[in-house]
């Protein structure tokens, strides 16, 4: 039986994009080698911690997960962390939720894991702040940044600040310096 070309290249795109986003880790040793490339937040805003804590009732940490998922467990345990220092809930999502997420927002996101934060009262409303693990202090930094953007930061600080140290978004492309186009 013969594919037309569009399900073929269809097919093809889904591939990419499953191999694109799920981390190419398979041992806690290729982890590790994986995370020592990425960036650790090191400077916080004055606001930080006493922020985090005193909005903890506000705001959940929702996370997709699969079986065997290697950086799903770092992920979830860093996640702990937080919670015991910050006071946050953390909860597991279902694919299909964790899918149509990702769908919203234009993710390129077919795997595991990812962490949202969402308000409590609104589950509509959410910021992914990891795909697949990252270092603690970098997650703290995300939950932070996300619920300054939920509670009316301008969401292009935000983005901005992810974009400079995560893969959540791409970084734009510099902007000409020759102003006559625009």
């Amino acid at each position: 039986m013969l594919l037309p070309a569009s399900v073929l290249a269809q097919q093809a795109d889904r591939d990419v994009a499953r191999q694109a986003a799920i981390h190419p880790v398979s041992t806690a040793a290729d982890m590790r080698l994986w995370l020592s490339r990425v960036p650790m937040t090191r400077d916080f805003p004055p606001d930080f911690e006493t922020m985090l804590r005193g909005q903890a009732s506000l705001y959940v940490i929702e996370i997709s997960t699969a079986p065997g998922c290697l950086p799903c467990g770092d992920l979830w345990t860093k996640l702990l962390a937080f919670r015991g220092r910050y006071g946050w809930q953390v909860r597991t999502l279902r694919q299909d939720e964790a899918a149509l997420r990702s769908g919203r927002l234009g993710l390129p996101w077919v795997g595991h894991p990812v962490a949202w934060v969402r308000p409590l009262a609104d589950p509509g409303r959410m910021v992914p702040i990891a795909i697949g693990t990252d270092h603690g202090a970098n997650i703290a930094r995300n939950a932070w940044l996300a619920a300054r953007m939920l509670t009316g930061a301008r969401a292009a600080v935000g983005v901005r600040a992810m974009s400079k140290f995560t893969g959540i978004v791409g970084v734009r492309a510099p902007a000409s310096p020759n102003r006559k186009g625009r």
